[in-house]
């Protein structure tokens, strides 16, 4: 399958710029919708073959909008936190039916979209279930003339992450950390990894109707990731591992926090290991590099950061 232009649906968040750039590298024209045009752009404008446009993605006729002319779809909006202005339901399950329906009625063949290991519609927590939610419908909404591959990343790390620059950031200021769920496991998979499965799997038809676990190559405790992003951003604190009712007060109070560090979805979801099942898909090309041979670059110092972030910037 030839793809020359594909509309990247949450293109301007962390994972979407990724992608972005690695598709511009490959020479394919990139369309981002976003709401917020003028925040989105700084970013993806040094990108030759980006073009960020203002546009509701929950509105049909804005979808078809963005959606016209382009030969795939890639779907990467989501929220790991409810608010008044956006619930599980309407982004993750009602949305991508919004994809798939829209990609039909502009003849577009292509969808990939993004979900989340561990969903489940037996998951302990809402955001799981609606993920879960969310694939089956978009699957039962694209029907045979839609080709569909859906991605299940665990946590995944990089460069502008939200997991463990906070927990780097988080040591910088406090004496101590006090952690709920600290026996929680994840297998943290490196952004660049997730972008390059999304670029690889776009034009090869193995992986249609396909869903891919994405891990990286190591599980680690939440204390363990905690301990390790301390280190490599050079203030490891001590770390206060709370059992099981006072991480459900924790979460309780933080939900009340002007930043959702920590909600009591969040903690439901970590009762189930967010581990594959299995090793890197084949098909996505090589495996997955290392969380200690990327973080470090990232959280460590602040010139290293620096270093990094002109990397990134510059595709490289």
């Amino acid at each position: 399958m030839r793809i020359g232009q594909v509309t990247l649906i949450g293109g301007s968040g962390f994972v979407g710029r990724h992608i972005a750039r690695t598709l511009a590298a490959e020479g394919v024209r990139v369309i981002v919708p976003t709401r917020n045009r003028e925040r989105a752009k700084d970013e993806l404008i040094v990108l030759p073959t980006a073009d960020v446009v203002a546009a509701d993605v929950h509105s049909p006729a804005d979808l078809e909008r963005v959606l016209a002319g382009s030969d795939a779809a890639i779907n990467l909006v989501g929220i790991l936190h409810e608010s008044r202005r956006a619930r599980f339901a309407t982004v993750h399950a009602e949305l991508p039916v919004k994809i798939a329906q829209a990609c039909r009625r502009v003849g577009i063949a292509r969808l990939l979209h993004m979900s989340a290991l561990g969903a489940d519609p037996n998951a302990p927590s809402a955001y799981q279930r609606s993920k879960a939610e969310g694939e089956a419908r978009l699957m039962e909404a694209a029907g045979d003339a839609l080709a569909v591959t859906v991605f299940r990343p665990s946590v995944i790390f990089g460069a502008g992450d939200s997991f463990l620059t906070l927990f780097a950031r988080l040591q910088r200021f406090l004496p101590l950390v006090l952690l709920g769920s600290p026996r929680a496991r994840f297998q943290p998979v490196w952004v660049e990894d997730v972008a390059r499965a999304f670029a690889v799997a776009l034009p090869e038809p193995l992986t249609f109707g396909q869903r891919y676990e994405l891990c990286g190559p190591t599980v680690y405790t939440l204390r363990e990731l905690v301990a390790l992003a301390g280190r490599a951003s050079g203030h490891p604190r001590p770390i206060i591992g709370l059992g099981r009712t006072l991480s459900y007060l924790q979460a309780l109070a933080l939900e009340w926090s002007p930043v959702k560090v920590l909600t009591r979805d969040n903690l439901r979801s970590m009762t189930v290991d967010n581990v594959c099942a299995c090793g890197w898909p084949e098909v996505l090309g090589a495996g997955p590099a290392s969380l200690e041979t990327i973080a470090p670059a990232y959280l460590g110092a602040p010139g290293a950061r620096r270093m990094d972030g002109f990397r990134t910037r510059a595709g490289r």
